[in-house]
């Protein structure tokens, strides 16, 4: 192991170095405040070459979340055919450019400087030079304390090994727990923070469940590992959370994801500001609907004589519309007989009780005309 990660080993303890050396202009070289310190840098310089990494992250946790409905009618669909299930969703994600891995890379490439830096501190404990850190700069690192506690001890360690570095048991214990304590803790709400403002709530999806599971426990498996980290690691682990959820609090609050709570808040405070334009549709929407609430009358109770003095209105009015149509029909049918050039009928008094009385001429048929069958000629014929 150590030819493998030999590199990674002085990579490691130079950077310590160099900031321990900048350090020890204003503390004690051999203090812990140096050497915590210097831990506490070497996290910052890794976390500032992994930001694109960490960008990265984020579109990937959005382009799953986007995929997760697509990819719930894929399982339905072949959930009785696993590999045909497996080839149409690395078509889909082919189809998407979306790599379910990239959500892990800022772990995966914090993992070997997390080895490197573990197994430089197990060297130090033991008083072994490891990388460009020679015997006297072991010893002295092997000394520092932070808060009573060596960087080198564990949670783990047997009273006679902490007590050859110089402090007491009850010390490392009581500094490892509240460390692990903190570590958890910073997960456990990094987590929190991601599900219940930077998810889209609107869909919901087995990826939520998943981030949900891993909400409970990844802290509970930092709490197990953190009881064989060194204190120097769990100054390296909790520096790296603190980190994480200073930079995803940014995120969320700059760039959220949409659908998401912090999505909305931020929507809010910007048209607060008067800095959002909203779509004009919707502001069309929104004016009808509030004239729609301000017109709309309930309904009054009315008592049996109003309701029948209600319904003879109805009724008048709709007989007198009756009536004004009827009009208006006779009238269209007087003005269609006038156009088309009928002559109105010369009749005289009706005698009372009897039909009216034909002149003579009129009275007379002509030869193959029947009786009561009379028509107008049409002023075009002669």
């Amino acid at each position: 192991m150590d030819t493998i990660f030999g590199p990674l080993y002085t990579a490691v303890s130079w950077i310590i170095v160099q900031f321990h050396k900048l350090y020890s202009l204003v503390f004690d070289e051999d203090s812990g405040w140096a050497w915590g310190l210097s831990i506490v840098s070497l996290v910052i310089v890794l976390r500032i070459a992994l930001i694109p990494l960490f960008v990265k992250q984020i579109k990937a946790t959005r382009n799953m979340q986007a995929l997760q409905p697509r990819m719930k009618k894929i399982q339905e669909r072949y959930k009785n055919d696993r590999q045909r299930q497996s080839e149409e969703m690395m078509k889909l994600y082919k189809e998407t450019g979306t790599n379910p891995l990239s959500s892990c890379l800022p772990i995966l490439a914090q993992s070997p400087f997390f080895l490197a830096l573990y197994q430089v501190l197990n060297k130090i404990a033991m008083g072994r030079e490891v990388g460009v850190l020679d015997q006297g700069l072991v010893d002295s690192a092997r000394n520092a304390h932070i808060f009573g506690a060596p960087i080198a001890a564990r949670f783990m360690d047997s009273a006679d090994k902490v007590e050859a570095l110089g402090a007491t048991l009850v010390n490392v214990r009581v500094v490892t727990v509240i460390m692990i304590l903190l570590m958890s803790a910073s997960q456990f709400y990094t987590q929190r923070q991601l599900m219940t403002k930077n998810v889209d709530l609107t869909v919901k999806t087995p990826f939520m469940q998943q981030q949900k599971m891993l909400m409970y426990v990844f802290p509970i498996i930092f709490a197990v590992f953190g009881i064989n980290f060194p204190v120097g690691v769990l100054v390296y682990w909790l520096t790296t959370n603190v980190w994480t959820l200073g930079q995803q609090m940014y995120i969320i609050k700059r760039n959220p994801t949409p659908g998401s709570l912090a999505y909305k808040q931020r929507q809010e405070k910007l048209r607060a500001k008067g800095k959002l334009k909203e779509d004009p549709a919707e502001v069309e929407t929104k004016k009808a609907v509030e004239t729609a609430r301000a017109n709309r009358q309930q309904p009054r109770r009315m008592t049996k004589a109003q309701r029948q003095a209600a319904a003879a209105q109805a009724e008048a009015k709709q007989a007198e519309a009756e009536a004004e149509a009827n009009e208006a029909r006779t009238e269209a049918g007087a003005e269609t007989e006038k156009a088309a050039g009928q002559k109105p009928s010369m009749t005289k008094e009706t005698p009372e009780g009897g039909r009216p009385a034909r002149t003579g001429q009129q009275s007379k048929k002509k030869p193959g005309q029947r009786k009561g069958s009379q028509r107008p000629k049409h002023p075009s014929k002669k």
